[in-house]
């Protein structure tokens, strides 16, 4: 849905620009469009493993090390992501008397996908660490199933 958005708001502001005079809006949309697509799609990408990651030490170990290493790198990961909630909404709360140039739009609602993605990915490394905790298996593997 916003990335059909983001597509009619893109042709939107070719066509004008290429008839008559630019629609001004459409650059500040196409952006905040982007910049939520982005992050939502970092979550997605997040659930099913598709982030960056060095796993060849962790798939290596066998059994019990193993475990422990994925459990050591999942709380490693959700430290740095329980940061990034407190310091997006940190920085919300910072640009919450700014506004857009044109829609004056209040530029709390752009920043609010930082913490809002980042507590997204937190939920899925607690998920995994309860799967750890039960089961002897990997809660998800590279292919996201």
């Amino acid at each position: 849905m916003a990335m059909t958005a983001l597509i009619g708001v893109i042709t939107l502001q070719i066509i004008s620009r290429g008839l008559f005079t630019a629609v001004g809006w459409t650059e500040e949309v196409a952006r905040f469009l982007l910049i939520w697509i982005t992050f939502l799609a970092a979550t997605l990408a997040f659930q099913r493993g598709r982030h960056i990651a060095m796993t060849f030490v962790v798939d290596t170990l066998p059994g019990l090390p193993g475990r422990l290493a994925r459990i050591v790198a999942l709380l490693v990961a959700l430290g740095f992501l329980v940061a990034l909630i407190v310091v997006g909404l940190e920085y919300m709360q910072l640009q919450s008397f700014q506004k857009s140039s044109s829609l004056r739009l209040s530029m709390t609602w752009v920043y609010a996908v930082m913490p809002l993605a980042a507590a997204i990915m937190a939920w899925y490394v607690l998920v995994d660490l309860c799967a750890l905790a039960v089961d002897q298996h990997e809660p998800r593997d590279s292919d996201g199933e």
